[in-house]
Parts: structure tokens; C-alpha cells; sequence
């Protein structure tokens, strides 16, 4: 009995695979990514594809990516969760980011929630990057009473941690928080209170406004934590950059920004996060423009290579101003003392 049982097995797992490998053999890379509008692009490379996640690439409720092998062609889009009939969540559905971790990839996105009237971020596993993922986390991980939005994975000396955005629309003041929260071993919920962080305002270069979003968490080739992080000023849709040494330490703001208007380029954009591509090249993955215009152009995702310089992060390729430059050594100079 168990030989037949083990025989079945078999079967089916290599019908199964059988079956993936025909799905990428039939993908048809005819997508240019200048021709896709996605909003919160998210790139996972995997056995030497790229995976792109973002707001719009689902069809209906749910989450959804884009495939290529060269970040210029894509297949797609493919749902990678499409919510059932009677899933709570029931609009915004909002930046998903695919992490590998462990044996199993690890979908954070967000949605509003019926049952409580909130955005939230939840917690979805599958065995595959295409899915299908399944919420494991009970409704949103973050807490029910308030809206919350764009969570990211970082884990510190093996110990996952949750970096999400505290919206502004649940805050009295109108002012947008970033907190942290430790997580369970298996990603299914939080251990720890989570801990506000920093409020919008608080950079030097914030001109009043109220949003955070789209955190992104790398360490630097010395060790120092920098978070990307995206602002809707009176200037433009940008991508700032926070540092600290620990991911529950205080974090300083840098006077430099990674990507905005003006600095190198026409258009605003934002929700940056970093991968590294197949050529070990570090690379910035952010939308620009910030939203469709009268002349027919919209969001897409845009890829600049970026350089590591142990203290900061600049674009590898951009010519930066004398204004700049003076920034980004003051920067390294504060660096010295925080």
C-alpha cells in the first residue's frame, strides 16, 4: 500500500512540475516594460528570472506580477492570488512585495478590510514566485483599528522585523508615521508592539506634507542600515533615504534623496526598493511619473543603477549638481557621529 501510495506521489509531482516548466516555456515575453502602467513596482530575482509585483498588475481582487528575463521584456501579467468570494478584503488592493524566505516566498501586501473599515498589511506563502499564495497571517497583521499600508520584510541577525507605514488618514494630527514590529518565525504575526520610528515631517527637505510610504530596508557595504522611503511634497513625488545602525535603532534623516525631480531628471517618481540584478549591478526599482497625464504617458517602472558608497546611496550614472554633491558629504560627515 505504501508503494502505491508513493507511487501516486510521484505522479503528481511530476505532472506538477511537468506543468511549470511548460507554463515558462509558453510565456511570451511581448511586453515592453515602457508599455506596462504599474504603480509600487517590486522585482524578486529567481533562477535567473525577474518577477515584478506592483499595484494594477492583477486582474479583479488580488495580487499579480510580470516575468522577463532581461527586465525589458515581460510576460504577463499572471495572478499570483486572486481573492475568493468571500475574502474580507474587498478594494485596495495595494503593493504587493514577494520575499524569499526559508523554503517558501512570502507575499506582504495590503488591503482594505470589510470587517474592520481599515487598510492593513497581510501576510500570504506559496512554494512558488507565481503562487498560488495563501493569506497565513489572521486578516491584517498589523493592528485592526487603524490604517496601515506598504509593509516590507528585513530580517536582522536572523530575527524578521516588519518596517510599514502608519497612514496618515488614522493619525489626528494628518501626518503620516513609519513603525517596525518584530515578527513570528513563520511571518504570521507580530511578537512585539510596533514602535513609530520617524514622522513625515521630520526631514529637513520635507516641506509640510504628510505621507510616508513605500519603505525599502538595505544594509550598506559598512554595515549601516539606510531605508528608502517616499514623500508627496509640495516639490514632487521622491525617494528619501533614513539611516541607522539597527533596524529598531533611532534613525537619522539624510539631507540628500536618492531620486526626485530636478536632480537629474524631468519626471517625479517614488516607492523605490533595490535588487540586484543578474550582472551584480545594485538597481533602484521605482514608478515615475507619479500618476497618468493629459499627454497619454503613466506610472511605469523605471530601473537606475545605483552605487553603494558604505554611507549612502547615490545613482551610479547621474551627474550630480554641486548642491548635491555638498549634501552627500555632509551626509558622510554626520554619518561619523550617528
Amino acid at each position: 500500500m505504501k508503494r502505491i501510495v508513493s507511487v501516486i506521489l510521484a505522479v503528481v509531482l511530476m505532472m506538477t512540475a511537468a506543468q511549470f516548466a511548460f507554463a515558462e516555456d509558453a510565456m511570451q515575453y511581448d511586453k515592453k516594460t515602457a508599455e506596462i502602467r504599474i504603480r509600487d513596482p517590486y522585482v524578486l530575482l529567481h533562477d535567473g528570472l525577474y518577477y515584478m509585483y506592483g499595484t494594477g498588475a492583477a486582474s479583479g481582487r488580488g495580487y499579480g506580477c510580470y516575468v522577463s528575463p532581461d527586465l525589458e521584456n515581460w510576460a504577463g501579467p499572471y495572478n499570483v492570488f486572486t481573492a475568493p468570494d468571500d475574502f474580507d478584503g474587498v478594494k485596495d488592493f495595494w503593493a504587493p512585495e514577494c520575499h524569499a524566505y526559508g523554503d517558501s516566498f512570502y507575499l506582504f501586501a495590503t488591503y482594505y478590510a470589510q470587517s474592520t473599515g481599515h487598510r492593513g498589511v497581510s501576510v500570504f506563502r506559496a512554494d512558488s514566485p507565481m503562487g498560488p499564495f495563501a493569506e497565513i497571517s489572521s486578516g491584517h497583521i498589523t493592528p485592526h483599528d487603524a490604517d496601515s499600508i506598504d509593509g516590507t520584510l528585513y530580517v536582522e541577525n536572523g530575527v524578521p522585523y516588519m518596517v510599514y507605514v502608519q497612514e496618515w488618514t488614522s493619525n489626528e494630527d494628518e501626518i503620516g508615521r513609519m513603525a517596525v514590529a518584530q515578527m513570528s518565525e513563520d511571518l504570521s504575526r507580530f511578537v512585539s508592539q510596533p514602535k513609530t520610528i520617524f514622522r513625515a515631517d521630520d526631514p529637513r527637505w520635507a516641506d509640510g506634507n504628510k505621507v510616508t510610504d513605500g519603505p525599502f530596508v538595505y544594509r550598506t557595504k559598512t554595515g549601516r542600515l539606510v531605508m528608502l522611503w517616499s514623500n508627496l511634497s509640495k516639490q514632487s513625488y521622491c525617494v528619501g533615504m533614513a539611516t541607522a545602525k539597527s533596524i529598531t535603532g533611532e534613525w537619522h534623516h539624510q539631507l540628500s534623496r536618492l531620486f526626485r525631480r530636478g536632480g537629474g531628471f524631468e519626471e517625479n517618481g517614488g516607492h523605490g526598493m533595490l535588487f540586484t540584478d543578474k550582472n551584480g549591478q545594485l538597481t533602484l526599482c521605482l514608478h515615475s511619473p507619479n500618476g497618468a497625464r493629459e499627454d497619454g504617458t503613466f506610472e511605469t517602472a523605471t530601473f537606475l543603477p545605483v552605487k553603494d558608497l558604505g554611507y549612502t546611496l547615490v545613482l551610479r550614472d547621474s551627474r550630480l549638481a554641486l548642491g548635491e554633491r555638498l549634501l552627500c558629504l555632509l551626509d558622510g560627515l554626520r554619518a561619523l557621529f550617528f
